[in-house]
């Protein structure tokens, strides 16, 4: 099996609108859903993320209005005849073979078939597809036909189609999908186009190709479709070549006059499609890179490289750039309507230590709609920010008031933006990116305190009880809308919504130093709330909600094997509110974000003291009550049952695993992959065979792999320093070195919130070496006679203390201000941030002898016998040469000598200082012969001390005469 390749051989209809979802490509622009180009068996689909539209519609007696992420034009259409035959379609008679394969490693679709037609001529197509990765507004498709047993003409039509609608999702069809109006088509220098208009938020989007292929094209323009055919004169076995180049822009982009325009000259000015390739192919390698996550095991290895695959594709470095949160099915369908939900709070946590400039950007996406928040939460007389529980272009609440019960066929009233605790969700990303990079923007901060104010103005005292309580929401489980037979839904005291307001409160207390505006009253009744939030239990259990022990149970036995249990139960005249039963993890999602001793400290500080045997027993209990009707449920309940010790963890996990390649929902992923429960299952790997877990106080490893999991390697990146990190028979190695077996902190954050290893922050240095003689701000300051404040300012920023302050400082630390600034640590540059203003300033000859008179650390560089070669020797400079020692008879003694009297070998000899704390430095580069020095003249520098890099026995003296020496130094401003 190959890890990297997702294969399907065979034509088939039936399961073609799956293969299309699971074979999307894109680039976190748009992307395009893995149709045929020649099918008529299909449902095409291209997304550009944000782009939304608006219709309404009449239903049930009703008029409902929707938004939706908006088909758009297809760009794919591409087919062939056969002298005297018909164009060719998959679903015809004649296909002998059909191989459908994507390439995850370069991010290419390909496809091979071969198709006798009624003459009896057999025709070898193949086809290979991209989305650019790296050229975010092009796409590409490349067709090869070659007559096997044939000569003659072979016509080839390509198009442009615009009359497409959102028709992906057959519950939906009742409802308008007509969204793109105002087609126009035409010519441009040889180049086809075709534009449309979205009918509400008036969107122009705007397609363009190029043909790159033999002859001439006969185009035909009509008003939503425009028409390129042209004839190929194949030759018996010999290949001929048709490759269409397609540009989409809309008039949400960037840097663009008209879209139109724009089209065309991006289709004008693409490469080839090999070039198109090769940069497209860098461009993901570069992504693979950093988030690489290799596992031993096959199958498992090609699983998480489609999740991955699938996540980078709906969220990438393209994405970060625009006003986009995170769909729930990806840009890989039309299910949800491309709303944005909850799902960030699973998709983020693992972009964070991965590619946290991404990450940012769905957080960025919130804060853009925190006005809307706040004027929906004023408009229900609550303060602060409530953020909806769908929201699409302009986050307005934009969950639907009627949907479709395909099980009954009757459209019922949504009540389902009672979920408030997606705000939760939302600041629990913000305090998770806040771990993983170290820092929040004050926009962060703003968003979080926001979200901390509404829930804290949901809060209602209960005078009765002593207890703050929440009434009239909806929980993640979402079965449970109300109370039976109550004549308004919602209900009282979710223990998950309860239990994250304490948490998001006492988050908020925390950085409120860092927001305006929380005056001590607010604060003062936010630790109030948090230290009497109700909480219900029973039956030595948390209960899900007030009120849920007095639920009849359902019978499992008549409904088992059923997932969407609400809509079994309403086609039967039933309801699913009367029975303790759950689509998914509601009470258990505590269990998921928090380890047991934060959840028990957490109900401590409630006065709700936990027995031992509480958590593990409403672990079992829900387990019990649970249909799994949402894919993000074998996801939560696999992490929580790990952590248990639970039998049916490998089952879940298995399913959790697979929920999207084998549609284990019964037909959900075919309207679009399950982007949370994608990149849930890559944290729940790395949290379950690494034990990895980013905390307070660190980033932590516990691995604990299955037999027959054999070793795991992944690349991480904590706060701005990348890691790697592998693990095998329980052995952790970070950066090749070998970690503590079992528990192990591998980075550690200081008071201060920085993190301390593998760092060359000034800020870091202090904070390492005031932990290490066990002292606090205050009494460093004390001893340095600076304030604490002072002390705290230079280990949480970029600080530029004076000369004296540092001096005092390194006392005060019982170190050298050579060790405080950096100066004794030689480490490859670069791995810190670049300066703001850098300034490089040119050094002279006597100002680069300077810098390199004391010795050191340098690389020699030269042509060795296998190539370009640079190795680390320990120096001196000695009468104005630069000395080092070697191995007789090795590599370099070797290398550096010609054996023939007077011929040279000249090589480069560079040293380099970088400070990252005050983001300086200099590198300065000898350039000159090198020469052996005899026995003769070596005797006379055993005085010289020189030690080799490498130890042992290294005799040979090794001189470089300088014939021009270069330097340049670094300010960062």
């Amino acid at each position: 099996m190959n890890a990297w390749t997702l294969s399907y051989d065979g034509f088939d209809p039936g399961s073609e609108s799956l293969r299309e979802a699971l074979c999307t490509l894109g680039n976190g622009r748009f992307a395009t859903r893995g149709a045929t180009p020649d099918g008529l068996v299909r449902a095409p689909g291209t997304y550009a993320a944000g782009c939304y539209d608006r219709l309404t519609s009449p239903i049930a007696g009703r008029t409902v209005t929707n938004e939706d992420l908006v088909n758009l034009p297809d760009w794919l259409p591409l087919t062939f005849a056969t002298p005297g035959c018909d164009f060719f379609r998959p679903e015809r008679p004649g296909l002998l073979d059909y191989r459908q394969e994507l390439d995850l490693r370069h991010g290419v679709l390909r496809r091979t078939l071969r198709r006798r037609d009624e003459a009896g001529r057999v025709t070898r197509v193949s086809q290979r597809r991209l989305v650019s990765m790296a050229d975010p507004l092009l796409a590409a498709l490349e067709t090869t036909f070659t007559a096997e047993n044939w000569s003659g003409p072979l016509r080839v039509r390509a198009a442009l189609h615009g009359d497409v609608a959102n028709r992906g999702v057959a519950r939906y069809r009742d409802l308008r999908g007509d969204h793109l109006t105002g087609h126009a088509t035409g010519t441009c220098d040889g180049l086809t186009w075709l534009t449309a208009l979205t009918r509400s938020s008036r969107i122009t989007v705007a397609l363009a190709a190029r043909m790159d292929a033999p002859g001439r094209a006969e185009v035909t323009a009509e008003r939503t479709v425009i028409t390129s055919d042209l004839v190929l004169d194949l030759v018996q076995e010999g290949p001929e070549t048709v490759a269409k180049v397609v540009a989409l822009v809309t008039s949400r982009d960037h840097a663009i006059h008209d879209p139109c325009s724009a089209a065309l000259r991006q289709a004008r000015l693409a490469p080839g499609f090999d070039r198109l390739l090769a940069r497209h192919a860098a461009a993901w390698e570069g992504l693979w890179q950093r988030a690489r996550m290799d596992f031993t095991d096959p199958e498992l290895a090609r699983i998480v490289h489609l999740h991955i695959f699938h996540l980078l594709q709906t969220l990438s470095p393209h994405t970060a750039d625009l006003d986009v949160g995170v769909p729930a099915r990806g840009l890989h369908g039309e299910a949800y309507r491309g709303h944005v939900f909850w799902d960030e709070l699973f998709v983020l946590p693992w972009l964070n230590l991965r590619f946290p400039e991404i990450s940012v950007g769905p957080l960025r996406y919130r804060w853009r709609r925190l006005p809307e928040a706040r004027a929906a939460a004023r408009a229900e007389g609550f303060d602060g920010a409530m953020f909806p529980w769908q929201s699409g272009s302009d986050g307005r609440e934009e969950t639907q008031t009627l949907h479709l019960n395909p099980a009954s066929g009757r459209w019922l009233p949504d009540t389902s933006h009672l979920q408030r605790h997606v705000g939760l969700a939302i600041a629990y990303n913000v305090w998770q990116h806040r771990l993983a990079t170290g820092s929040s923007p004050p926009w962060c901060v703003e968003m979080l305190i926001d979200i901390a104010r509404f829930f804290a103005s949901l809060a209602v005292l209960d005078e009765a009880s002593g207890r703050y309580e929440i009434r009239g929401v909806m929980g993640p489980d979402e079965y449970h809308t109300g109370y039976p037979g109550a004549s308004s839904p919602g209900l009282d005291n979710n223990a998950y919504t309860n239990v994250m307001t304490v948490w998001l409160l006492t988050r908020a207390l925390e950085l409120r130093h860092l927001a305006t505006g929380v005056a001590e009253h607010e604060a003062g009744r936010w630790e109030d709330i948090s230290r009497r939030m109700r909480v219900d239990f029973h039956d030595g259990v948390i209960s899900q909600f007030s009120g849920y022990a007095d639920l009849a149970e359902l019978d499992w036995e008549r409904y088992r094997g059923v997932r969407r249990l609400d809509r079994a139960l309403e086609a039967h005249g039933d309801d699913v509110n009367r029975y303790k039963a759950a689509k998914q993890a509601d009470t258990l999602m505590l269990c998921y974000l928090f380890g047991p001793g934060e959840l028990h400290a957490i109900l401590d500080r409630l006065g709700y003291p936990a027995k031992p045997d509480l958590i593990p027993r409403t672990i079992h209990y829900y387990l019990e009550r649970t249909s799994h009707g949402s894919t993000l449920s074998a996801v939560v309940h696999s992490q929580v049952l790990a952590g248990a010790g639970h039998e049916q963890f490998g089952k879940l996990f298995g399913e959790a695993l697979m929920s999207d390649i084998r549609d284990v929902q019964g037909g959900t992923t075919q309207e679009g992959v399950h982007l949370g429960a994608m990149a849930g299952t890559l944290e729940l790997l790395q949290r379950r065979y690494l034990g990895l877990e980013l905390r307070g106080d660190g980033l932590w490893v516990d691995p604990t792999l299955p037999d027959g999991c054999g070793a795991v390697a992944l690349n991480l990146q904590v706060r701005g320093v990348p890691y790697v990190i592998e693990a095998r028979d329980g052995e952790v190695v970070v950066d090749g070195e070998t970690a503590t077996r079992g528990r192990s902190r591998i980075v550690t954050f200081g008071q201060g919130g920085m993190n301390m290893t593998g760092t060359g922050d000034l800020g870091r240095r202090i904070a390492y070496h005031r932990e290490r003689l066990g002292l606090t701000r205050d009494q460093v300051a004390e001893r340095a006679a600076v304030s604490p404040g002072y002390v705290e300012y230079l280990e949480e920023s970029i600080g530029s203390p004076s000369t004296d302050a540092v001096a005092r400082l390194a006392g005060a630390l019982e170190t050298t201000v050579d060790e405080l600034l950096g100066g004794a640590v030689d480490r490859p540059p670069g791995r810190g941030p670049a300066a703001a203003a850098p300034v490089l300033e040119k050094l002279d000859e006597q100002e680069c002898l300077r810098l390199i008179a004391p010795g050191g650390i340098g690389r020699v560089a030269f042509n060795g016998s296998h190539g370009p070669t640079v190795l680390p020797v320990n120096f001196k400079l000695h009468e104005g040469a630069i000395l080092f020692r070697t191995a007789v008879g090795g590599p370099m003694d070797q290398d550096l000598c010609t054996g023939v009297q007077g011929v040279e070998i000249k090589v480069g000899f560079e040293v380099d200082r970088i400070d990252e704390a005050q983001r300086d430095g200099w590198s300065v580069l000898v350039q000159g012969p090198a020469h052996h020095v005899s026995p003769e003249e070596a005797a006379a520098l055993t005085g010289s001390d020189v030690s080799p890099w490498a130890g042992g026995d290294r005799r040979l003296y090794v001189r470089i005469i300088p014939s021009q020496i270069t330097g340049r130094r670094i300010h960062g401003l």
